[in-house]
């Protein structure tokens, strides 16, 4: 079952008790989102190919820059979009991040609801995650993301709420960050009421604050590589799924129905094509083979991905092809 049908059957409040004086407090939680990504008008499910694609084209030098914020906007007011953790923590360790082993192994799906302006230029973002593939328990983030893909250099993005709630920058290290300029985290309101009336040490907030930040903050640059994608035409192959027929059959079960979505797939790429053992022909003194990092890079409407490739050795054969082209307006991708 997907991550969004799990989330749309959750109905138990999340409440927690007071060790010291039993008092019980409310906790916004999966079960508030239920109606409302029952209700979101677009659904995306990301195929393994499509998690693998955007989480590289995240994480590869020069992709989370904002030269490419004026393509990005959210399709929707509502947004829901999901995929499987395995494809996605295996790129994720591919490119330096700590991956517990026993994580991998009960890794199940991961998703985020957005809620955008009617332009998609700004808005609001909480995430979701199921332990297991099998698993009815659905967490949600206790920090949400606001955003402004419109965020002048030097000021601060702002939340539509006007809620000044204390707020955490994330940045890259990159020049021209767009995490840092256009996105601030938070914990939601009512976990942000919990947190500061809790009796625990500065220290020990600050460690929470760590843990709440990394269920979000890996996920977006993720979300925005998607977004980016979207906007480019032919940019991923979209296959409307409809379950009409289906959940009349467990209507007459007694189960509930599932919701309809759209499964996106990642655009046909060529792959690595090798010469002979000679390569150009060219005698040079061969280099000692080794991984060449991915990077995107942005040339008025064109967007040029640098494919992550194997370089050196001649003896392995030249790789022929390493650069994608997406042309903004224009029907499909060009291969360079």
């Amino acid at each position: 079952m997907k991550l969004v049908d799990r989330l749309a059957q959750c109905h138990t409040p999340l409440t927690v008790k007071d060790a010291a004086d039993f008092t019980l407090s409310h906790l916004n939680g999966a079960a508030e989102f239920a109606s409302r990504v029952a209700h979101s008008p677009i659904r995306y499910v990301l195929s393994d190919d499509l998690t693998q694609l955007c989480t590289v084209l995240a994480y590869s030098k020069g992709s989370r820059t904002v030269t490419c914020a004026d393509l990005l906007h959210v399709p929707a007011e509502t947004v829901w979009v999901e995929w499987r953790e395995a494809p996605w923590r295996a790129e994720l360790e591919r490119h330096g991040f700590p991956i517990n082993a026993a994580d991998t192994a009960c890794s199940g799906r991961r998703g985020a609801f957005i809620q955008s302006s009617t332009d998609g230029r700004r808005g609001l973002i909480r995430t979701f995650w199921s332990d297991k593939e099998i698993a009815t328990d659905v967490l949600a983030s206790s920090m949400e993301a606001y955003f402004d893909f419109d965020t002048p250099e030097g000021e601060e993005p702002r939340a539509e709420d006007d809620d000044h709630r204390p707020t955490v920058c994330v940045s890259d290290g990159e020049d021209g960050d767009l995490l840092q300029r256009c996105f601030r985290f938070r914990y939601e309101r009512s976990w942000d009421a919990y947190y500061k009336q809790a009796r625990c040490s500065q220290a020990t907030k600050q460690a929470i604050t760590r843990h709440a930040l990394s269920t979000i903050a890996t996920d977006i640059p993720v979300l925005l590589a998607f977004l980016l994608l979207l906007g480019v035409r032919s940019g991923v192959c979209h296959r409307p799924q409809s379950f009409a027929q289906l959940n009349r059959s467990r209507a007459r079960s007694g189960k509930l129905p599932l919701l309809d979505h759209v499964e996106v797939h990642a655009p046909v790429l060529p792959a690595y094509r090798f010469g002979g053992a000679e390569g150009n022909g060219i005698r040079t003194r061969p280099r000692r083979l080794h991984h060449v990092r991915g990077h995107l890079v942005r040339r008025g409407n064109k967007i040029f991905w640098r494919i992550p490739h194997l370089r050196g050795n001649s003896r392995a054969g030249a790789i022929r092809t390493r650069t994608v082209t997406w042309t903004v307006g224009e029907s499909k991708p060009s291969v360079g």
